[in-house]
């Protein structure tokens, strides 16, 4: 599996590898990119495509907007809290493959107003539950003020955020990808949870 990781950052002339710690607290969580093979997995379900604009929070070094600007053709949108996360999205921006249909900006996810052409949202357990709940009202804010058709994706998912996510009103769970078989120990969190927004 290693093996892909380089060779997709090569193909997308990005570097997106390696863990970083060094921000990682209570209600912030670690960087760590989502492998490959799994975003390989999510853009093979076609909920999302070239007319769709995606928000990935907590996006580190810009490893989801690339992948799937450049495989769907979708635009998206990244926000990160980090600045020094947010600089080497921008530099891998200065290179990349998809970097016209990929935009960064240093933000926190509960104070984000989430703009109206946003209708797909990536989370792979950026931060804490409680801000969880505060960047989910920042969607509904927005769906209120548009209606449209809108798909929350949910890589790896705790079970706070499970517990949230089957309790709140304004989603109803769409469909669960199977991840397990890309990874070794049938780890039941190797899923991509797709809600959809009521």
């Amino acid at each position: 599996m290693f093996q892909k990781e380089i060779e997709w950052d090569r193909l997308l002339r990005i570097r997106t590898s390696g863990r970083d710690d060094s921000r990682a607290g209570q209600f912030c969580y670690p960087y760590e990119p989502t492998p490959y093979c799994v975003l390989e997995r999510l853009s093979s379900h076609e909920f999302i495509g070239k007319r769709n604009r995606l928000l990935d929070y907590g996006c580190g070094k810009g490893r989801v907007s690339f992948f799937l600007s450049y495989q769907t053709r979708c635009r998206t949108l990244g926000i990160e809290y980090d600045e020094r996360l947010l600089e080497r999205a921008l530099r891998n921006r200065e290179t990349a493959a998809a970097a016209g249909r990929t935009e960064f900006l240093l933000a926190r996810a509960e104070e984000f107003r989430v703009p109206e052409d946003v209708d797909r949202f990536f989370f792979f357990n950026p931060f804490s539950v409680e801000i969880l709940k505060r960047a989910v009202k920042r969607i509904q804010e927005s769906l209120r003020e548009r209606e449209r058709e809108v798909f929350l994706f949910f890589y790896y998912p705790s079970d706070e955020y499970l517990s949230y996510l089957f309790s709140e009103q304004g989603f109803q769970a769409q469909e669960e990808i199977n991840c397990r078989d890309l990874f070794s120990g049938e780890n039941p969190r190797e899923r991509i949870l797709v809600f959809k927004g009521l």
